[in-house]
């Protein structure tokens, strides 16, 4: 499923949504696609960083664990993540705020990343504690799980095998987090199968934006438009 806009309109110009949005693709385009394996060595996360047992030294975790949001692995890793994000996230920061969106979106981040070197220490060997962590999902995943709280009833105009439908937002979303849960286990059980997708990330984003938006929400979000 390919979502392409939603039918919530904002109050404003998401500006950080957009700032977000750009400062991915230029960390991108001017650092890593110079050089990709140089700057996944230095900036990326690394879950063995936190044990002080990575082969390959680059900068400390508590530097990479906010760097690595804004590296991609690739042009596809990059625009999905960019996508959802500008889909769901001008919704979010209408509701909360810019400067509580802002917040909201690295602590959101900050905790995908929490989850994922939790499971990777203690259920992965030594070999998938070196694999680099990088991608804005974790943080986009908790603006989907906000969204999903304060819109459950918005609609999400989606591409299913070339048809396009509009497709409840709660459903979509539903789906999405399932889809997260059930390859999260499956990868569990089988770490060589998880296709180096950090599936807890998401998870451990999801639910910290659906459980604690409301803390940080500064008003409603607009209505759907129909």
């Amino acid at each position: 499923m390919l979502p392409l806009r939603d039918n919530v309109p904002t109050r404003h110009f998401p500006v950080v949504t957009v700032a977000l949005i750009l400062a991915n693709v230029l960390v991108w385009v001017l650092y890593q696609l110079p050089d990709l394996q140089g700057s996944v060595d230095e900036l990326a996360y690394h879950p063995c960083e936190v044990e002080d047992s990575c082969p390959t030294v680059g900068q400390d975790w508590p530097l990479t664990a906010l760097t690595s949001m804004f590296m991609h692995g690739s042009w596809a890793h990059l625009l999905g993540n960019m996508l959802f994000l500008w889909i769901f996230g001008n919704n979010v920061e209408d509701a909360l705020g810019r400067l509580r969106y802002l917040l909201f979106y690295l602590v959101g981040g900050f905790a995908a990343t929490a989850l994922q070197t939790f499971v990777t220490l203690g259920w992965g060997s030594v070999q998938d504690a070196t694999i680099p962590n990088v991608g804005a999902s974790g943080a986009v995943s908790a603006v989907l799980g906000a969204y999903l709280l304060l819109l459950p009833r918005a609609k999400v105009l989606t591409v299913i095998f070339f048809v396009l439908r509009e497709v409840p937002a709660v459903l979509f979303l539903g789906i999405w987090f399932l889809f997260q849960l059930v390859d999260g286990s499956a990868a569990l059980l089988s770490p060589q199968e998880g296709g180096g997708v950090a599936f807890f990330a998401h998870i451990g984003g999801f639910v910290f934006g659906f459980l604690l938006v409301k803390l940080v929400q500064k008003r409603r979000p607009l209505r759907p438009t129909h």
